[in-house]
């Protein structure tokens, strides 16, 4: 593992946990195909060496755990707990988590975020994935969760774009990737205006909605995950240093990702040093802490 450059701070918005308890991939077959299509070895990692890894990478880190959403409430209640539980040993890597729930369970999700949000495990927000429940983040099944947030004074992060999920599988497990057009993004932020939106993942194939979108209204922000920064748009790639260079956050999207590759990947794009203290995380610190540190 190569030594961290001494000035590197890396404040990861979107990771997930390597470990064989919250692995973002479940199966054997699922792990085979990280490396299909991320090109990194699919592989349960210990929580020593998890939190170690991003320590020597300068990496603090919010994580979702993804996979759970759809399990029995107090399967939902066991898997916070566990990684509440290594948060709260590592608190100089785990900056906090994000939650995702299906909204058609409204109430015991409302009150299991309230749970988790007391828990003194850092920070915790919800995170929608449209296409993975079924259901966009323009439904008015989530009209409560952007309530609450708003109440909580939490971003919300939205999902948007192609998901890896599901890719070169049969019916793409059911995923309907419509559910993740900018246009549910517009919604939710015009519906409500004091919510702060996060869109998370390159926006691909409707990246131009998404800047839009980015452009238009005030109280979304984005965040970058899940694509290595080679692989963004061009017009996304003018806008980071322009216009958007205040609004973006970038996430490693660990373990399908990781730091080295996605930093050098960022440094060789030709950005300035001051962008990318900001995307690194200038902006992030600012976005969640209120102010850069």
């Amino acid at each position: 593992m190569s030594e961290k450059p001494a000035a590197q701070k890396f404040f990861d918005c979107h990771s997930h946990w390597a470990t064989a308890k919250g692995h973002i991939f479940r199966t054997p077959e699922e792990l085979a195909r990280q490396e299909k299509i991320w090109k990194t070895k699919g592989r349960n990692w210990s929580e020593g060496e998890m939190m170690d890894y991003m320590r020597a990478n300068g990496v603090r880190t919010i994580l979702d755990l993804s996979f759970h959403k759809m399990l029995p409430i107090e399967q939902i209640r066991e898997y916070h707990d566990y990684a509440f539980e290594v948060a709260r040993n590592n608190r100089d890597v785990i900056f906090g988590h994000w939650l995702q729930f299906d909204p058609r369970r409204g109430e015991e999700s409302l009150t299991e975020y309230r749970r988790a949000r007391d828990a003194d495990a850092g920070f915790v927000g919800f995170a929608v994935s449209g296409q993975g429940v079924g259901v966009p983040a323009s439904d008015p099944l989530w009209f409560a969760f952007y309530e609450l947030a708003i109440e909580s004074n939490t971003p919300v992060m939205i999902m948007t774009g192609l998901t890896g999920i599901g890719q070169g599988v049969p019916g793409g497990y059911g995923i309907v990737l419509d559910h993740g057009h900018p246009r549910h993004i517009d919604f939710a932020a015009a519906h409500y205006p004091e919510l702060r939106i996060l869109a998370a993942r390159p926006a691909y194939p409707w990246q131009d909605d998404m800047i839009a979108v980015l452009l238009h209204k005030g109280n979304v922000h984005y965040e970058l995950h899940g694509w290595g920064p080679k692989q963004l748009s061009d017009n996304l790639k003018k806008e980071v240093g322009r216009r958007l260079q205040d609004r973006i956050v970038i996430g490693c999207d660990f373990p399908v990702l990781e730091y080295e590759k996605v930093v050098a990947d960022w440094r060789s794009l030709g950005y300035s040093e001051e962008v990318l203290e900001k995307i690194f995380y200038r902006n992030a610190e600012v976005y969640f802490c209120g102010e850069a540190k």
